[in-house]
């Protein structure tokens, strides 16, 4: 059985973590075949929205600490880092089509900061996120340390991270770290429902916002503004606009094609 489940369908490719009896945590071989995933939804032109999900009862409950303490098995933290999560976080970040994590369950450790480094996150109710790395005498990694502040604030990510505290899905989004939760029951479908409308969006307009944000994080006011024109530049002489423009004048809903 593989360890991520790729199913592209609709515009739309669904990344499913898949061993669930380890809760869905990352071994060499899952992060390798995660990373292969995430590039072939950004190489194929079909796929116009990521999501990003995981199967059982969890999301992913980060690194699976058999590899780390067997002997014949265990990579080292660094090739771990540097091979398996961090290739990750930057294909996320700079795939240029929106990723949805839709976090079914427990989200722990670098579990939860691939979820975090998404563009957009939900929850299942159920759902909840844990910095677990103080429990065991790490430090966060998978960009959690360049996220969470970001999001949260640096006192309530802080302290997560230092006690490791377990944040519920109706937490998470009092405080910002995701961005809606729903019933389990109705989960999957407002899921796809989120995830169809992402792909029906103007995806390249969608790109270079992603990029404005990730540029964001380390521009001055001065240097996003000029970026913002230059990128609005580029999105006005898009196909889309035009289709946009179009579809508003004359009142009907928009054919977007992603150019």
């Amino acid at each position: 059985m593989s360890s991520i489940a790729l199913q592209i369908e609709n515009g739309i490719g669904k990344i499913t973590l898949n061993r669930p009896e380890v809760f869905n945590s990352f071994n060499r071989e899952m992060a390798l075949q995660m990373q292969d995933a995430l590039d072939k939804c950004a190489a194929d032109d079909c796929v116009r929205a990521i999501v990003i999900t995981g199967t059982g009862k969890a999301f992913c409950a980060g690194q699976d600490l058999k590899e780390v303490t067997d002997p014949e098995l265990n990579p080292g933290f660094r090739k771990i880092l540097e091979e398996h999560y961090n290739p990750i976080i930057e294909r996320i970040r700079t795939i240029e089509k929106p990723v949805l994590a839709a976090v079914n369950g427990v989200a722990a450790g670098a579990g939860a900061n691939i979820a975090l480094a998404c563009d957009i996150v939900v929850a299942s109710e159920n759902a909840a996120f844990i910095q677990a790395f103080s429990k065991i005498g790490l430090v966060p990694d998978s960009a959690g340390t360049f996220f969470l502040p970001r999001l949260i604030g640096f006192q309530k990510a802080s302290a997560l991270m230092m006690l490791g505290d377990k944040v519920g899905a109706q937490e998470a989004f009092n405080i910002g770290m995701i961005y809606k939760f729903f019933p389990v029951a109705l989960f999957e479908e407002e899921v796809l429902k989120l995830a169809e409308t992402l792909a029906a969006m103007p995806t390249h307009a969608l790109a270079l916002t992603k990029k404005l944000l990730n540029r964001s994080m380390i521009n001055n006011l001065q240097e996003q503004l000029a970026l913002e024109s230059d990128y609005q530049i580029d999105a006005s002489s898009s196909k889309d606009y035009l289709e946009g423009v179009a579809a508003f004048v004359e009142k009907r809903k928009p054919e977007f094609k992603g150019c």
